[in-house]
């Protein structure tokens, strides 16, 4: 049984549908992924900000400024230069 023209045109017709309809699911599946993207790179600099914040918070908590005050309320004081001791590190033998 010969396809009559119909039948070609039919046949092309579902063919050029289903080629349009994976091209389509393709570039939608690539605007998700370029959203999503976008959206990780937004997280990302938030949390780099946070990160930063953080360190700082840190060094001050950590300055001299803050130590000192907690020291003396818990009956600690600094030592003088005579009173500290410098110990050497052990040798590293990994090697």
């Amino acid at each position: 049984m010969a396809l009559k023209g119909r039948h070609w045109v039919a046949i092309w017709l579902v063919a050029f549908l289903a080629a349009a309809g994976a091209i389509i699911a393709r570039q939608t599946a690539g605007y998700r992924m370029a959203r999503a993207l976008a959206d990780n790179r937004v997280t990302r600099a938030n949390l780099e900000g946070q990160r930063v914040e953080l360190e700082r918070r840190l060094r001050a908590a950590k300055s001299r400024d803050v130590l000192m005050p907690i020291a003396r309320r818990l009956g600690l004081r600094q030592p003088s230069d005579s009173e500290i001791v410098l110990l050497p590190a052990p040798p590293d033998d990994r090697r």
